[in-house]
């Protein structure tokens, strides 16, 4: 691969590229050697959602949107969150001068050869391959990060964790004899079952679907990348709840879970950022690593229709192992993921951090903050920035590898390793 074999002088020059427009520099003469590039695609985990420093983002108009303020529709381009602390940007790749952030938050599979606003709750961004060609006018691209699979047509990340949190938000506080009224309708108080998340059918097609993008990157890369040689890197996702929760967290008042009402230690887990029925972990480690096997299997199959093509699959389910929210007895504090948070309404910018004390009806207001205004609260349960820190790590070692397929984990004394 190129960008290994090249000598840079300096990464200094690195640029976190969270806006890019058609005009990203004047073309380089024919006769002049390009500078070497690295590019991320796809959605959130790529994205740097979580990781804060966001930049402005170029939309489909043409024009770089800054923050737009708390109410501003969630479709605004800023608001793909593309973070300065993304793993793109941290990561150590000896050869590349520098580095473009194409991935949005939310991203679906539709959005890489078409505009995210072509799809409803999309965002007003340009195909990300149209966002790639820009740049290989004026660069060589010798890395590639792709993160695709957790949203889709048949389910998104989001609406998964905004499902289960819910359910144990309103399981705390309600009575089953109780109406809970979200804006969309009665909330469910049972634990998330592995059908909730995704059926086998829904994960099934959801391959198809994220193939079939990559299979339009891998062309693209193919017809614009000018020496052909690129390392193609398919991250997978980690899941920032443990398998089960530290035993401060099983308990409150001597209520668990598993009883109606415990408002306690509803209160004890969201200021813990894991707003969570315990019997609800186990599915959802099934539904990551479902979405690891989606990631899995399209590296596979395009790895026998690309025969030529760099392919490795980085594996980072295990990646935070260790450092997860309510892991640890301090939590959120040391861990490698965002808390669930939201503010309440008119929104501020306020997080609230503590749910104790706080009416059904306070809670019912709080709650719906998030529907109405995603942006509030998109960031939860997403990689932080020390997070993307060690995703940038799992980069660095995919990067470099000469082999096809590794996982990195993170053993207890947070010592990374990729193999």
């Amino acid at each position: 691969m190129s960008a290994l074999r090249r000598t840079a002088a300096t990464m200094a020059l690195a640029i976190a590229t969270a806006t890019l427009s058609t005009a990203v520099a004047a073309p380089v003469p024919a006769s002049a050697a390009l500078p070497t590039a690295a590019i991320a695609l796809g959605d959130s985990f790529i994205s740097g959602e979580g990781a804060g420093a966001y930049q402005p983002v170029v939309d489909s108009t043409g024009v770089a949107r800054g923050f737009p303020g708390w109410t501003a529709p969630n479709s605004n381009a800023y608001f793909c969150h593309r973070s300065a602390n993304a793993s793109l940007h941290k990561a150590s790749l000896p050869g590349i001068q520098d580095r473009f952030n194409l991935a949005c938050s939310g991203g679906q599979p539709h959005d890489i050869a078409a505009a995210s606003s072509d799809r409803a709750s999309g965002r007003q961004v340009a195909a990300q391959l149209d966002q790639l060609r820009a740049v290989a006018q004026t660069h060589d691209i010798d890395v590639v990060l792709i993160g695709l699979g957790s949203n889709n047509s048949s389910f998104t990340f989001g609406g998964v964790a905004e499902k289960c949190a819910n359910r144990f938000i309103a399981d705390a506080w309600t009575g089953w004899w109780e109406f809970w009224a979200y804006l969309n309708g009665p909330v469910e108080q049972k634990p998330c079952t592995d059908a909730d998340l995704a059926t086998a059918a829904q994960l099934t097609a959801a391959t198809t679907e994220t193939t079939a993008a990559v299979r339009q990157i891998l062309n693209t890369l193919r017809e614009v990348d000018g020496d052909g040689q690129h390392r193609v890197v398919f991250q997978d996702y980690t899941n920032p709840l443990p398998i089960d929760l530290n035993p401060t967290y099983h308990t409150e008042d001597n209520r668990s879970d598993t009883r109606d009402k415990f408002r306690a230690l509803g209160a004890e887990r969201y200021a813990a950022g894991c707003p969570i029925h315990r019997a609800s972990l186990a599915p959802g480690h099934r539904f990551s690593q479902g979405l690891g096997s989606i990631v899995s299997s399209a590296r596979t199959t395009l790895a026998a229709e690309f025969p030529g093509a760099d392919l490795v699959y980085l594996n980072v389910q295990r990646a935070f192992d260790g450092a997860r929210l309510c892991e640890q007895t301090n939590s959120p504090t040391g861990t490698l993921a965002t808390p669930i948070r939201l503010m309440d309404n008119p929104p501020n910018g306020t997080f609230v951090t503590s749910l104790s004390g706080k009416d059904k009806i306070a809670i019912q207001r709080i709650a719906n903050t998030c529907v109405s205004y995603f942006q509030t609260c998109q960031e939860s349960w997403h990689p932080n920035a020390a997070g993307h820190q060690v995703l940038g790590q799992c980069l660095s070692g995919a990067a470099s590898t000469t082999a096809h397929s590794v996982a990195c984990v993170r053993a207890s004394n947070g010592t990374v390793t990729v193999s």
